[in-house]
């Protein structure tokens, strides 16, 4: 076995006995070389491994390395490592580049650390970079390098410096662990992904079939819609020709209005005129026949105007048709005449009612009641040449009064003569 110690954190062990041997507080400390700082050869040799291993990253110590050195491609890291760290045991063309990349590097911590005059102020700033944690590979080279680090404080900086590689270790493991767990949640969470991605995807492509089907439905549509405009345009173009080639067409219209309407007028005239006549020649009877029976003839002679009372006694189980009278009435003229048990029918005489109507009105009734004063002139007339011509009963009233109506039914129904309305 080899008699030569080893070095450890804070001191040395030696291969005589188990004892450790710690430099004492008040040892020799290390010769300062006035405000000139330390080169990389110049510091301790234990202390180069952790100033590599700290400072550098891999990647770009290979790079640094590769500009002097000619060395394989699968050299491995420990390789690289432990060749830099031999060759800042002295001066070399390694450890001359290794050097000017720290001093460009940390240009502003070691700015920082110069400010320290004694190996307690060093001490304080190198422990707030270690409690910041943030610093840590400047603080390291600032300090190790710098005029007033003794002996004590440079092995305090390896102790911490030692165990915090050891944590960093212990904290890769754990974060080796801790990557594993999350590699497992990312599996699941990327399947979980793929699966609403596809189902994502269905849902995606079922929509765009529906909004292809929409699409379509809406072109149908506004081809539907295009028709029909196109139609509605024809029909407003034929419409404006028949407008330019009949530009009095309402006035035509009219004129036929009135032409009907005087037609009918004329009728109602003409009816009228037969009536007349007909009258005529039955007065010259009554005057022909009184002159030979006076008595007899004044029997037989009864107002035009009225029916006796014979004729229209009672209105029960009877169709009655009421011409004219006023609107706000008619419900009374019905119930006065369903009351007495007949059946109620009507017409405004011509006021709104199309006088066509009241042909077959005057066909169905048994009994009419003309309210001569709330009917047209029209209405009059043919209701007049209807009955007579029929010779169905009729009763006229001057006034469009509920009670006259009452009167005039009981009137007709009593056994006294019946006065002229």
């Amino acid at each position: 076995m080899s008699e030569v110690a080893f070095h450890v954190a804070g001191g040395l062990f030696s291969q005589s006995g188990p004892s450790l041997t710690l430099p004492r507080p008040d040892a020799t400390p290390t010769p300062v070389h006035g405000s000139r700082r330390r080169k990389l050869w110049e510091i301790p040799h234990k202390f180069h491994c952790p100033v590599i291993g700290v400072c550098f990253d891999v990647d770009e110590l290979r790079g640094l390395m590769t500009r002097i050195m000619h060395f394989p491609r699968d050299t491995s890291d420990f390789v690289l490592h432990t060749t830099a760290v031999g060759a800042c045991e002295e001066r070399s063309r390694l450890a001359e580049l290794l050097h000017k990349q720290l001093e460009r590097r940390f240009q502003l911590s070691i700015r920082r650390h110069s400010t320290a005059r004694s190996s307690d102020a060093l001490g304080a700033m190198w422990r707030e970079a270690l409690a910041n944690g943030g610093e840590i590979p400047a603080a390291l080279w600032s300090c190790w390098t710098h005029p007033a680090c003794d002996a004590t404080l440079e092995h305090a900086i390896y102790g911490d410096i030692h165990m915090i590689q050891h944590q960093v270790g212990s904290g890769a493991r754990a974060d080796l662990n801790t990557l594993k767990a999350l590699r497992a949640d990312n599996a699941q969470l990327r399947r979980q992904l793929d699966a609403a991605r596809r189902e994502n995807e269905a849902m995606r492509s079922e929509k765009s079939s529906a909004t292809q089907a929409l699409g379509a439905r809406i072109a149908e549509l506004r081809a539907d819609l295009a028709g029909k405009d196109a139609w509605g345009a024809s029909l407003t173009a034929q419409l404006d020709q028949l407008r330019r080639i009949l530009p009095d067409l309402r006035d035509r219209q009219a004129l036929a209005r009135r032409a009907s309407d005087a037609e009918a007028r004329m009728s109602a005239l003409s009816a009228h005129a037969a009536a007349l006549e007909d009258e005529i020649a039955s007065l010259k009877r009554q005057l022909v026949q009184r002159a030979t029976a006076p008595a007899a003839a004044d029997s037989e002679i009864r107002p035009l105007s009225a029916v006796d009372r014979n004729s229209a006694v009672n209105v029960a189980g009877k169709c009655v048709l009421c011409v004219g009278g006023r609107t706000g009435a008619v419900d009374a003229y019905r119930q006065v005449i369903e009351e007495r048990g007949g059946r109620f029918l009507h017409h405004d005489g011509g006021l709104e009612e199309s006088l066509h109507r009241i042909d077959a009105a005057l066909a169905a009734a048994d009994l009419v009641i003309c309210q001569a004063g709330c009917i047209s002139h029209n209405a009059y007339w043919r209701v007049k040449e209807q009955c007579k011509r029929t010779g169905k009963p009729c009763l006229y009233m001057k006034t469009a009064g509920v009670s006259g109506l009452s009167r005039l039914i009981e009137a007709n129904d009593t056994e006294e003569p019946l006065p002229v309305v």
